[in-house]
């Protein structure tokens, strides 16, 4: 039996350094719904230091260049890997995907930074957000990219309502979720719940 596609649907990401909270919402009934959480590697786990490239060791930034680009091409590697296997799973259960969102905690350049630590988290920050969106755009999946500390806000401009009420429906979502339901599934949820709106509009 053929399956059915669903059309109406996106992924959202909370990206952290080293991996990202995946959620895929189904946006096809009236009342959207929550069919996948999952926690997706953006680094190598059998390489510790993937997840943290630009840091030599805590609260020291790494200055082998050479160690720093081996390692960036590791996380490159894996977080295409991780993103397209998700994406696929996706996709074969109905879902057709062309749009996602992405929460990330800072749009700040590294390059401005002069304390070296502080620039190394920024680096990080800039090189998980990188490596999704570039796998996702490989996927034919283009990606808006919201900042944590505004995307509550964000989302009640778009979404129309408050604040309050876009907080209490990104927690009603994950009621059928097993394992709890995070600020960082929240986030993706809304994410996704954006992207839904963008395609739509």
């Amino acid at each position: 039996m053929p399956q059915i596609a669903h059309s109406r649907a996106a992924v959202g990401f909370r990206v952290k350094s080293g991996y990202a909270t995946a959620v895929l919402l189904d946006g096809s009934t009236p009342t959207m719904r929550v069919v996948d959480r999952r926690k997706i590697d953006l680094c190598d786990p059998s390489v510790p230091e993937s997840r943290q490239p630009y840091h030599a060791g805590f609260g020291s930034a790494r200055g082998d260049l050479d160690q720093i680009a081996r390692l960036v091409e590791l996380v490159e590697r894996h977080a295409a890997r991780s993103v397209a296997d998700a994406v696929r799973d996706y996709r074969d259960m109905g879902y057709e995907l062309d749009r996602a969102g992405a929460v990330v905690g800072s749009e700040i350049d590294p390059d401005a930074i002069a304390n070296p630590h502080i620039r190394a988290h920024a680096s990080e920050g800039r090189l998980f957000r990188r490596v999704t969106e570039d796998a996702l755009g490989r996927l034919g999946l283009a990606c808006a990219i919201w900042v944590e500390r505004t995307l509550y806000a964000r989302a009640a401009q778009r979404l129309g309502h408050s604040e309050a009420r876009i907080k209490q429906l990104a927690a009603g979502l994950g009621g059928a979720v097993a394992g709890g339901w995070r600020a960082d599934d929240k986030t993706a949820a809304v994410a996704a719940w954006l992207a839904l709106v963008i395609r739509d509009s």
